[in-house]
């Protein structure tokens, strides 16, 4: 487990793909605690990433900063970036995008619903396209609003599912791993007020790869 910063209040991580963010055994507070060399601390999730998504991940190391940093989650306050490779092209090179969504409990998986209704809730993001190269876009995330595998199911609605991304769509090859990383986040030190700001780069690897010069 790499760890990007720690301090007695928070640690930042990088979350390896296929590993889920929350507090069971082999989730990445465990495997944050044995990094730290602290088996039986304390180490609380606060904001999740989907189980094959990696990337920057905050955790709190206390239960005041958890209550801070879930405030300013809930507030708009904390900021969180992803970068995508999506198979299509988007129409312009910056926008945002507001849905509805909603969440089949016995499928687990999120779609867009076509009005309000019970566990619909809004969804929405900006995006900046980065590059485009052989029918496929590399797009910057900030999401707005944090629902259950809202970049996927945006993106993938309008006909651009992300590379890797069989669930919601795309016809990759089984071994091609889902495009999305979480590569910032933003935020208030829960302690002192003082901004905070990490950023990321994904690994050299498909289909990040196929970005480069």
């Amino acid at each position: 487990m790499e760890l990007i910063y720690q301090d007695r209040s928070i640690v930042v991580c990088v979350k390896p793909a296929g590993v889920l963010s929350t507090d069971e055994p082999g989730g990445v507070p465990e495997l944050v605690r044995a990094a730290l060399g602290e088996p039986h601390g304390c180490v609380r999730t606060v904001h999740r990433l989907d189980a094959p998504v990696a990337g920057l991940m905050v955790f709190a190391r206390s239960a005041y900063a958890a209550g801070e940093l879930s405030r300013q989650i809930r507030e708009g306050e904390f900021e969180k970036t992803y970068l995508a490779v999506v198979r299509g092209m988007p129409k312009a090179d910056v926008g945002e995008l507001t849905d509805l969504l909603g969440r089949d409990k016995t499928r687990r998986m999120t779609y867009v619903a076509e009005g309000p209704g019970k566990d619909v809730r809004e969804a929405r993001l900006r995006y900046r396209v980065l590059d485009r190269r052989a029918g496929c876009a590399l797009v910057r995330v900030q999401l707005l609003t944090g629902r259950t595998h809202q970049i996927r199911v945006q993106f993938a609605s309008r006909g651009m599912p992300l590379v890797g991304d069989r669930r919601y769509g795309d016809a990759a090859e089984a071994d091609t791993p889902i495009a999305l990383w979480s590569a910032g986040v933003a935020f208030r030190h829960p302690e002192t007020g003082k901004a905070m700001a990490f950023e990321l780069a994904p690994s050299r690897t498909a289909p990040w790869t196929w970005f480069e010069a």
